[in-house]
């Protein structure tokens, strides 16, 4: 807080920073945990039911990739069109928008008989999938303290494998009895919660700042700050070294050109592996003589290893040398993946499991936070949120090569080791990325902090 002209010029996002932990952080964190479970769900949920679809559907690997894939190019889309639809109308109501479509569109997949349908419901529903997670990230960023920014988003990022987790289970527990279309029905629920969101998820600060809405930023930061007392002259404003972008062409500056190459190669192999196997796993599982039961069974443990490895990776990447943590990372996911192709007694099927589901999904949160490292505080925000839309392409493209690739009737193991390979390249790209031109003393707790507007860019 500052005094200019007897009148208090008070930075919410610096109120917000320097907080501590209390109840009000605890409702945004649980509200949007929530929102990126059910996030989480839609975004498994094809790949649960994807071994009864093929069979009654009747398609083929290949085009069933491509109905998988669907999705993913909508997410792609709407992290574009609704992350700057909620600088317009607000984050909050653009939550619940996302939510809504999201929900009733995975629904309304259910209802398909062909795969054009089916297609199309996934697309509009990836849109909401999309523009949801840059909103909630930055959502769950403007309001956490910055000693606690990396672990708060970390946890909320694990509800992901959360709701692929619900998904497996829903799967084992519907798809024999009821078909496949009943897990997607059950993803309308969460569109019951909407009128919820609205009421009591909080506006994001630099809308109501926008918008000069004094009363609740007055009770935001009453909230925020214990000791805070609201005064009539009192402006609230946003310090402006938290805006602001680059232009592409400053990745390629200073050095830094091969580096950046080298972290998009990182971005799309990480994606491509968890993508592959959250969308096919159940599906080659079965096809190896497991019980679709067992099959899902599979799913479920790689999210909890997801979970784990989502928080661990966070912790790790605050703490220690996140090269090394990222090397370590990935040859785990490699060899991990690897040995799934080959027979393994069950305990060491699940080990295996756990594993890949920890050194993928954990990964994603190394290689954000080791960009925001390398890359200087002015163009950091550009290069985590590039970096991310090339993953992105990884993330479309895995569903359909690895449909394509079981179409082709290969070995079980040959299947596993093309999700292997990723890992391998990964590797040798992050030996390429010149350490000399990164700022090292940036910790990963920082990286939110600058990444929020690359998330709302996609």
């Amino acid at each position: 807080m500052s005094e200019r002209s007897q009148r208090r010029y008070i930075d919410l996002l610096e109120v917000a920073d320097d907080a501590r932990f209390n109840s009000f952080h605890g409702l945004v964190l649980a509200w949007c945990a929530l929102i990126i479970i059910f996030d989480g769900y839609d975004l498994a949920v094809s790949g649960i039911a994807l071994p009864s679809m093929m069979k009654d559907m009747n398609v083929d690997a290949t085009r069933a990739g491509m109905m998988v894939s669907s999705a993913l190019f909508g997410a792609m889309c709407g992290a574009v069109l609704l992350g700057s639809l909620a600088d317009r109308i607000g984050r909050r109501r653009a939550i619940a928008l996302c939510v809504s479509l999201f929900s009733l569109f995975t629904a309304m997949a259910g209802l398909a008989s062909d795969p054009l349908a089916f297609g199309i419901a996934r697309f509009i529903a990836g849109i909401g999938i999309g523009g949801v997670m840059p909103a909630v990230v930055a959502q769950m960023t403007e309001y956490s303290p910055r000693k606690l920014r990396t672990t708060l988003v970390t946890v909320m990022f694990s509800g992901y494998s959360v709701g692929g987790m619900i998904a497996a289970v829903f799967g084992k527990g519907l798809i024999g009895t009821y078909g496949w279309q009943a897990v997607f029905y059950a993803a309308a629920a969460p569109v019951l919660v909407v009128p919820w969101i609205l009421k009591y998820l909080p506006e994001s600060i630099g809308y109501l700042v926008k918008h000069n809405r004094k009363k609740e930023l007055s009770q935001l930061c009453a909230k925020l700050d214990s000791t805070y007392v609201f005064h009539h002259d009192d402006e609230f404003v946003i310090g402006e070294h938290r805006s602001g972008g680059a232009l592409l062409r400053t990745l390629f500056s200073d050095g830094r050109g091969m580096s950046t190459i080298m972290f998009w190669i990182v971005f799309f192999m990480c994606l491509f592996m968890v993508y592959a196997l959250s969308s096919w796993l159940a599906k080659l599982m079965a096809t190896a003589g497991y019980s679709l039961g067992s099959a899902l069974t599979f799913v479920l443990i790689l999210n909890i290893g997801g979970i784990f490895g989502a928080i661990g990776g966070g912790m790790l990447a605050d703490r220690m040398s996140i090269r090394g943590v990222l090397v370590f990372m990935f040859a785990m996911a490699g060899t991990s993946i690897a040995l799934l192709g080959f027979k393994s007694s069950t305990p060491v099927l699940y080990f295996l499991l756990f594993v890949a589901g920890a050194s993928t999904i954990g990964t994603q949160i190394v290689v954000y936070a080791y960009a925001g490292q390398y890359y200087p505080m002015t163009i950091r925000s550009t290069g985590i949120g590039v970096g991310s839309g090339v993953g992105r392409i990884g993330a479309i493209s895995a569903p359909v090569i690895l449909g394509a690739v079981v179409g082709m009737q290969l070995p079980l193991h040959q299947n596993f080791l093309l999700m292997a390979i990723p890992a391998a390249i990964a590797m040798i790209a992050v030996a390429f990325i010149d350490r000399s031109d990164g700022t090292p003393s940036i910790r990963a707790a920082d990286l939110e902090q600058e990444g929020v507007q690359a998330c709302n860019a996609g």
